[in-house]
């Protein structure tokens, strides 16, 4: 496409994409998340890179798998990408659509970064530290209280021994 992936696009126009097409970029990334969720789809990967931006939309590049009870558990060779993984994928390999909405929250912070690296300077290891003592990325300074306020909302953990139990 044209413009190539939203995060390269967005580290070379960084300064020169106004709040309003950063927020409409977001909300193409949820309309295609919603559309997936409703077809019993979960994304497993939601990060800038698979989006390819073309005329001021967001286009996926296909990587999901279908689901049959919005759950997934991969396997234990299965890799993933901690920084953009919610407490129960780093802990547990769960995968839901609920993952996918945390996910959706750190992409929400790349667009507002304009493409920057969530916890740029931690490992991953440090990452999975910070998130289970609570710990979320902060405001971008392009991002509003309330656009950051739906971010955050994003990144409440599942209550894992609540399911853990019903298992």
């Amino acid at each position: 496409m044209e413009n190539g992936c939203l995060l390269n696009y967005l580290q070379r126009r960084r300064g020169k994409i106004g709040r309003d097409v950063l927020l409409s970029m977001c909300q193409d990334v949820c309309e295609g998340m919603e559309y997936l969720e409703r077809n019993s789809f979960i994304h497993r990967d939601l990060n800038c890179s698979p989006f390819n931006y073309h005329s001021n939309t967001c286009h996926f590049l296909l990587f999901f798998r279908y689901v049959i009870d919005d759950e997934y558990i991969s396997s234990s060779g299965a890799k993933f990408p901690v920084k953009w993984s919610s407490p129960e994928v780093f802990h547990f390999k769960k995968y839901s659509s609920k993952s996918d909405v945390w996910s959706f929250g750190v992409l929400m912070w790349e667009v507002f970064t304009e493409g920057k690296m969530p916890f740029e300077s931690k490992s991953n290891s440090e990452v999975v530290r910070e998130i289970s003592q609570g710990n979320r990325l902060y405001r971008p300074h392009l991002a509003s209280h309330t656009v950051y306020k739906v971010m955050y909302s994003c990144w409440h953990e599942v209550l894992l021994s609540e399911e853990l139990c019903v298992q």
